[in-house]
């Protein structure tokens, strides 16, 4: 009779005990070849999963043995034939009509009778059963992990899985890379195009695996990371989003607005000549925003100005051009404004050290009591059981002082935790005085976005007006601003403490743009020297 030898094996993990397929024909050979009326025709070999109809090679083989080619199939087990019902059925409808007339297995045997088709189709309905409750397992698995903050699948780019927690952590190499990316897309002014000729600039490459990797982002490459939520700390699995325990790369307010860009909400215009204040003063007439140009004169001359784009359908504005080196000087006269003396912020400098020294003092006593109390309340909770135990006290009683114990105990966990893990709460106002007195040098040494930066942390409302710039300052600043006139400072120490309230919004925003501007100047630093 004669017999196709066919070997299968799945890259999945249901054929992760299964031998390669060059050994399950080795195998077969030497057990089958030299069998009395065993003629094998052909060999033929498979790496495809069997869990769904549609294997190519399989098919073939039917379909040959439908044409007379063969009368048997030689294999390892069944489930190498079938872990499909749609599969398995082609194969018992086969013995049915007698075009497959014997199959041999490894370590099975096989009779074709109605008893031995019966057993045939017990395996292959288990082999389904398997391959089904495998998948079950693993999605289970998959919505516990997404559940608890984890991504079950493999790490994007900027990101590394973690083998030994299973968890996702900053690349340290592409983290700040891709961080750059979203900062560019974030202006407006690239296109994705652009931006892939950027990533290449700085060398951004795919992490480098056994057969693929190490390549240069493409434009698709660059509008997938930049689609993905998951550099705002967020995971999307099967069509519901989680928080995710990673370290977000961007905050979900950014990662909204570079959607907008990308969809064209946002509308922006890829400029040639960047201007650095474009987009942040509005026309004191009219009310729409202000613009910038860069023109030629006719003696070769480049030169730039701010004017209202005049876009207004019922009235015509009539506020001048004011040229853009005389915008530069307003905004760095008001910033200017801001700074302190040398001498106030070394005095507020060391003011914050010693309120930070007492307060950590206090904290430290407050720790110590509560520790103390939560070990009362444990001693308590250990002689109420003792109490129960000796039927000093029935089961109510009981259960409801266990309960107003535990909840008591609850608090002061919470308590010691809060108490733990809280930061320098004058660390801000550390940072909004050196920023305020750094400002101004910034300003006039730093590039058009770290200018825009720090006229957005700075100031609100800019209105241009008869070629003269105001605005009102933000909230921190505009405390500074009163307190530097005042020849009463020292005696105003609750103010210069006060220049953050972690409940405004406000303060929240400008704390979190002044880091930007830290963080940037200090990266452009560094690249000056790595340079």
């Amino acid at each position: 009779m004669k017999y196709f030898v066919y070997c299968r094996k799945s890259s999945e993990a249901e054929d992760r005990q299964v031998l390669s397929i060059d050994s399950q024909r080795d195998e077969l050979l030497g057990k089958f070849q030299r069998h009395e009326g065993v003629e094998i025709v052909d060999v033929l070999l498979e790496a495809f999963s069997a869990k769904a109809p549609g294997r190519p090679v399989f098919d073939d083989m039917l379909r040959r043995i439908e044409r007379g080619e063969a009368e048997g199939i030689i294999t390892w087990h069944p489930d190498r034939l079938a872990r499909n019902s749609i599969d398995g059925g082609r194969i018992i409808y086969l013995l049915d009509r007698q075009a497959l007339k014997d199959l041999k297995f490894a370590t099975f045997t096989f009779e074709n009778n109605s008893q031995g088709k019966f057993m045939l189709s017990i395996i292959f309905g288990y082999s389904k059963y398997y391959v089904d409750n495998l998948s079950e397992n693993v999605k289970r698995g998959n919505r516990a992990k997404v559940q608890r903050g984890g991504r079950p699948s493999m790490a994007p780019i900027g990101y590394l899985n973690d083998r030994t927690t299973k968890t996702t952590t900053p690349d340290p190499d592409r983290f700040p890379l891709v961080r750059r990316l979203f900062e560019l897309a974030l202006t407006g002014n690239y296109s994705l195009r652009a931006l892939s000729g950027e990533t290449q600039k700085w060398g951004l490459r795919t992490v480098q695996k056994k057969r693929i990797g190490g390549r240069y982002l493409t434009v698709s490459a660059v509008h997938h990371i930049l689609r993905n939520p998951f550099y705002a700390g967020l995971i999307v699995w099967e069509r519901q989003t989680y928080p995710g325990a990673h370290t977000p790369l961007v905050t979900v307010d950014e990662f909204q607005r570079v959607q907008d860009i990308l969809s064209g909400r946002a509308k922006p215009v890829i400029q040639k000549r960047s201007f650095p204040f474009t987009g942040l003063i509005r026309c004191g007439e009219c009310g729409f925003m202000v613009t910038a140009e860069e023109r030629t004169n006719r003696y070769g001359s480049a030169y730039s100005y701010y004017h209202c784009t005049k876009r207004r359908p019922d009235y015509r504005c009539r506020q001048p051009f004011v040229p853009a080196d005389h915008i530069q000087t307003m905004i760095e006269n008001e910033i200017g404004r801001l700074a302190l003396p040398e001498k106030y912020e070394r005095w507020a400098d060391a003011e914050r050290q010693s309120a930070v020294a007492r307060r950590d003092q206090e904290r430290s006593l407050q720790i110590k009591a509560t520790e103390g109390e939560l070990e009362e309340v444990e001693r308590m909770l250990s002689t109420l059981l003792m109490l129960r135990t000796r039927e000093t006290i029935d089961d109510a009683e009981f259960i409801t002082e266990r309960q107003r114990l535990q909840v008591r105990k609850l608090i002061l966990k919470e308590r010691l935790h809060h108490a733990g893990s809280e930061g320098d709460l004058f660390e801000p106002d550390r940072l909004l005085i050196s920023f305020s007195n750094r400002a101004i040098f910034w300003l006039r040494e730093g590039d058009d976005e770290i200018k825009r930066r720090i006229v957005r942390a700075v100031g609100l409302n800019l209105v241009l007006t008869d070629r003269k710039l105001s605005f009102r300052a933000r909230k921190p600043f505009f405390i500074l601003s009163n307190i530097v006139c005042r020849s009463s400072l020292c005696a105003r120490l609750y103010e210069v403490r006060t220049l953050y309230d972690a409940r405004d919004p406000e303060m929240i925003e400008t704390i979190e743009i002044v880091k930007e501007v830290i963080e940037m100047v200090e990266r452009k630093n560094r690249e000056k020297k790595a340079a």
